[in-house]
């Protein structure tokens, strides 16, 4: 016990005594403070609900996200997929796939390349681009969203009508939308 006791006076006083320790501690805080900045600065992909942030990632150029969801009119799927812009500021809408031909559908020319891959339409090249995303459950619509590899089934965990935002915006964002996830309903 006495040796302890002596070992911890000894640590106390070269801590609290030594300017080459405090100099050396303050760097290390400045740098780890200036990486988590700097990392939560950079450009994010969210999946934000009505209440709740789904998922959070960070963002890089050609990052894909599909869109999977059953037609509310031709009741069969729809495939959309999309990637993150080269400046991560837009999502780009490459390519549908779809399983029937019919209501709000693309399927002009200007759309992008057509054709016919086995049972399915296909329009390629669409190249469109949306500063966001904004998607809601619906009745039997199955709406899965997949980031980067990872799937949400979205229509299994919301009720039909929950808003879903697609977005990329600084990481920092993302600590604000967990601070009002959790602390909204204390104030």
């Amino acid at each position: 016990d006495k040796g302890c006791q002596e070992l911890r006076a000894a640590l106390f006083f070269v801590m609290r005594h030594n300017k080459m320790f405090k100099g050396i501690c303050r760097l290390l805080l400045a740098v780890v403070l200036a990486a988590a900045l700097w990392h939560a600065g950079r450009p994010w992909l969210f999946v934000a609900g009505e209440d709740q942030l789904i998922d959070m990632m960070p963002a890089y150029s050609g990052m894909p996200l599909d869109i999977r969801f059953i037609h509310s009119v031709q009741k069969t799927p729809v495939e959309e997929y999309l990637v993150v812009g080269e400046d991560l500021s837009e999502l780009i809408l490459q390519r549908t796939r779809y399983h029937s031909f019919g209501v709000g559908l693309p399927f002009m020319e200007s759309d992008g390349s057509f054709y016919q891959e086995g049972d399915d339409f296909v329009m390629d090249n669409m190249n469109r681009r949306f500063p966001s995303l904004s998607l809601r459950t619906g009745v039997g619509t199955q709406l899965t969203v997949t980031v980067d590899g990872e799937a949400h089934y979205l229509y299994r965990f919301h009720p039909p009508g929950y808003r879903v935002d697609i977005f990329t915006a600084p990481g920092f964002y993302g600590l604000k939308l967990v601070f009002q996830e959790r602390w909204a309903k204390f104030f």
